[in-house]
């Protein structure tokens, strides 16, 4: 059995750019794309005239330039990211500013990006990163300009947390990178005591790894360590592809329920209805039987582990960058339209 590589988390941030590759629009996304972008476009006109010329400007970057490509969710290099924050807005922009992201996340998506925002609240109140850390302290960003022609993109990045969507001639092309990520995934004390932002992304990953037989287990298992961060970070979202583990052709049929839960938590359950019926024919649309699952370490409660689900179209990761399970990394790559780059 192997052991896997522990790559370091600044060279995991700093080390992407060096490997991007073009980032053209697919021809295909361009002309069909995955739903129409009327709505969103609607939602970021209205946040876009709340704001000031100088609060636009702080908002605004290129199309397709470095801070579109280089995504980051890390804390490595500051709770900061690039766009206007939450905490610089009025209340009229923040209102605006939450109608835009109803635009790109279902009910179920817009409660599990307030939970990792609140955990910030939570950490700095324990006195981990006080003064630092703050559930305002996340940025939404706009790239080129939003009109029913030509390419432009949103973004909506903080400390794990991004959601990158892009659009072409007014229709949604790509809405992938996508991380809902947490620390403490469980909160264990004070008045958010049971919150468990990634409960579901933990709780079927470690029920399907332990419903295996000890044999699957052992091919499903291809490191005896975690590899401590997301292997498909900015600029390598499709450098970490390879089928590797167990093929869901050898599950059961409720062991492969449980593995299409999983997938579905990933690339479906947090976007609108305009979105999730494409995504379910989208994730589906390869083959079903051979879609992978490995997994990371072992499977006690509260302890490391991680875990890929490798399918034809998407790459769906999580690992734990604690021995506790409690600081939990995730990824969700549509490996077709990665920031609409085919």
């Amino acid at each position: 059995m192997t052991h896997s590589i522990r790559p370091d988390r600044r060279n995991v941030i700093l080390g992407g750019a060096a490997v991007m590759g073009a980032t053209v629009l697919p021809a295909a996304a361009a002309q069909t794309g995955l739903a129409p972008a009327d709505d969103l476009l609607s939602a970021t006109k209205r946040f876009t005239a709340t704001l000031e010329p100088d609060k636009l400007k702080v908002a605004s970057f290129a199309w397709n330039g470095s801070e579109w490509r280089n995504w980051n969710y890390f804390g490595v290099g500051g709770y900061i990211k690039p766009g206007l924050r939450l905490e610089q807005m009025t209340a009229v922009q923040k209102a605006a500013a939450w109608e835009l992201l109803a635009a790109v996340w279902s009910p179920n998506g817009l409660r599990k990006a307030r939970n990792v925002m609140l955990l910030q609240d939570i950490l700095a109140q324990s006195g981990n990163g006080t003064g630092q850390r703050s559930s305002e302290r996340f940025s939404i960003s706009l790239f080129g300009t939003p009109s029913e022609k030509g390419a432009w993109g949103i973004r909506c990045e903080g400390h794990h947390l991004t959601q990158s969507v892009a659009v072409r001639d007014n229709r949604i092309v790509a809405v992938t990178p996508t991380s809902f990520s947490a620390i403490p995934n469980r909160v264990k004390s004070g008045p958010h005591t049971g919150l468990n932002t990634l409960r579901d992304e933990e709780g079927l990953a470690r029920r399907l790894m332990a419903d295996l037989s000890p044999k699957l287990q052992g091919r499903a298992r291809i490191a005896d360590s975690t590899p401590y961060n997301i292997l498909s970070y900015a600029g390598r979202e499709r450098a970490n592809t390879k089928k590797v583990g167990l093929p869901a052709a050898e599950l059961s049929s409720a062991q492969r329920d449980l593995l299409w839960k999983m997938i579905e938590l990933y690339s479906i359950d947090h976007f609108p209805s305009q979105l999730s019926a494409v995504q379910r024919a989208r994730v589906q649309s390869g083959d079903r039987q051979a879609v992978h699952f490995a997994w990371y370490a072992g499977n006690t409660p509260e302890t490391a582990f991680g875990y890929r689900v490798i399918g034809d179209g998407f790459v769906i990761e999580m690992a734990s960058v604690d021995a506790e399970a409690q600081h939990l990394h995730t990824i969700y790559n549509d490996l077709e339209n990665v920031l609409g780059r085919g």
